[in-house]
């Protein structure tokens, strides 16, 4: 039970923190608990999941993205805008995953070959994929996707269960293989753990990096399909302040802010717990501007647990050495 604790405790006390979350706002409105709100649950989880997912890995190699929620708003006008013209949601799939790939396979180069830091690149480029939704658009959102690339992307494929969901977990699968599973996964928590010795032991850190910013934004483009089927319209407004709540997911998942440390399941509760976070505060008729600042106090509080547990577990070695 101890070994359990000790290499899975953030992922426990995630799940734990669920479960009291639940019982608690049950207690205070019995409808939290309904079918249709554990679902509103979810398919929130599924968007914040799929981008704290791609910005998980990103943050274990010591970097962060805050470039986000801008590329998502790109990558949902242009894919609704094959869709509207008739491309087959197939395709559109397979566009928007290459796009996403592409913008962040460019804020990798930035930081890696420019050597700029992560939060001046990404900050940038925020700002330019905004723009770039902008100007596509010419802001206007693309309205009329059909319905056929809808259900492809968000259908209820059994009661209550939609294929958002099958498309956030095989997402997640396939990030969790790679990281764990993987040279490149072991290279990313090398860099992120300490750089210098990681390009030392023969790592291509700038590689690493680069594509380690490219397959996380792969997440960030999945969850702007997955919202385009949602909504049926790709708007280039959309996606303000999702970064925070990809940020949010990982550091409530564990992940640490300085890198090197993290996991995909982590992330999948951190998300949940978001989520559900939020919906409570709505269902016990809290203020919706207070989602805020509870989004600053999640990363904050979670921030803080990573620096008691770095105290507690560095406590003994610092005494007796």
């Amino acid at each position: 039970m101890n070994k359990l604790f000790s290499t899975h405790g953030r992922e426990l006390s995630a799940l734990i923190a669920i479960i009291l979350m639940f019982v608690i706002f049950t207690g205070i409105d019995s409808i939290y608990m309904s079918p249709d709100n554990i679902r509103d649950i979810i398919e929130q989880a599924t968007i914040y999941g799929l981008m704290g997912i791609g910005i998980t890995g990103i943050i274990i190699a010591g970097g962060i993205d805050l470039g986000v929620g801008s590329a998502l708003a790109f990558t949902a006008v242009v894919v609704a805008r094959q869709a509207v013209n008739g491309v087959h949601p197939v395709y559109c799939m397979l566009l928007g995953i290459v796009i996403g790939a592409a913008l962040g396979m460019v804020n990798g180069l930035l930081v890696t070959k420019f050597k700029l830091q992560p939060f001046i690149a990404t900050m940038g480029t925020m700002s330019i994929y905004r723009g770039m939704a902008y100007l596509y658009t010419e802001a206007i959102p693309v309205i009329g996707v059909p319905r056929e690339y809808r259900f492809f992307v968000d259908g209820e494929i059994l009661p209550y269960v939609r294929s958002s969901i099958l498309i956030f977990v095989i997402f997640a699968v396939i990030v969790h293989i790679i990281l764990r599973y993987t040279c490149f996964g072991n290279h990313v928590y090398a860099v992120g753990g300490n750089e210098e010795a990681a390009r030392l032991s023969g790592v291509r850190v700038g590689y690493v990096r680069t594509m380690v910013y490219s397959l996380g934004m792969v997440g960030t483009a999945l969850a702007a399909m997955v919202q385009l089927g949602k909504l049926g319209a790709g708007d280039p407004t959309t996606g303000q302040g999702y970064e925070l709540n990809a940020i949010a997911a990982a550091a409530i998942g564990g992940t640490s802010m300085a890198g090197g440390r993290g996991t995909i399941l982590g992330t999948v509760l951190g998300a949940i717990l978001f989520s559900g976070l939020k919906v409570g505060l709505i269902v016990a008729g809290v203020d919706i501007f207070w989602q805020y600042v509870a989004t600053g106090l999640v990363i904050i509080v979670s921030a803080y647990v990573e620096v008691l547990q770095n105290t507690l577990s560095s406590g003994p070695a610092a005494k007796r050495a």
